[in-house]
Formats: structure tokens, sequence, C-alpha cells
């Protein structure tokens, strides 16, 4: 009888062995005519400046936009099993999900009150 890992084991080494040869061949063959304009911290063609305009700091809507992904994102990584496995689950199932559902609430409500879904 044969592990039923190997094709995973033998996929992973093709792609090990795919990705570092695309290295590999990348620093062999690729260009080395290095320059100042191609060592400076590229910014849109503008000029780098030190800081940022207004200081460097940047809006809350970036992290606001960031947190609603990650919620969302752990909410059907969670409920997506649960839905599958229903029936198995039964009773403490459905209350450990309503129980998720409140505490997931919970950021959302405060998402919304801080305006992360006013995208105007």
């Amino acid at each position: 009888m044969s592990n039923p890992y190997v094709p995973v084991l033998v996929l992973m080494g093709i792609a090990a062995v795919l990705a570092l040869g695309g290295v590999a061949a990348s620093a062999v063959i690729g260009p080395k005519r290095y320059n100042r304009a191609k060592l400076d911290a590229y910014e849109c063609g503008i000029e780098p400046t030190p800081l940022a305009m207004g200081g460097g700091r940047l809006p809350i809507k970036y992290y606001l936009v960031a947190m609603t992904f990650i919620v969302f994102d752990i909410e059907v990584v969670f409920l997506y099993p649960w839905a599958v496995d229903f029936a198995v689950l039964a009773g403490f199932g459905l209350a450990a999900m309503l129980v998720f559902l409140v505490l997931i609430t919970v950021p959302f409500v405060y998402e919304w009150r801080r305006g992360g879904f006013d995208w105007v």
C-alpha cells in the first residue's frame, strides 16, 4: 500500500524546484546594469520625499478597509465548515455559531459607526 501523501509531496517538490529555478535563472540570465536611478526607491515617477504629505499619517479609511476584509474573511472561514457539517453539529453547533455571529457583529458595528462603509 502506498502512502496517500506521496502525490502531494511530489507536487510540492515540483513547485519548489520551479520557484527556485525561476529565481536562479533570473539571477544568471538577467541584465546586471545597476545605476543610481535603479537603486533608488520608486514612488510613481516622483522624486522620493522624506515624509509623506500630512506628516506621514495614513487616513483611517485604509485601516477600516483592511479590518473589513479581515473580519468578513474570518467569518466566511468559520461559517463554511459549519454549514457543511450542520447536521452533525446539531444544537451545540448552532449555539456556538450564534455566539460567534454575535461576537463578529461587534467590529462590524464599530466600523459602520466609524464610517467605514461610506465610500464617498
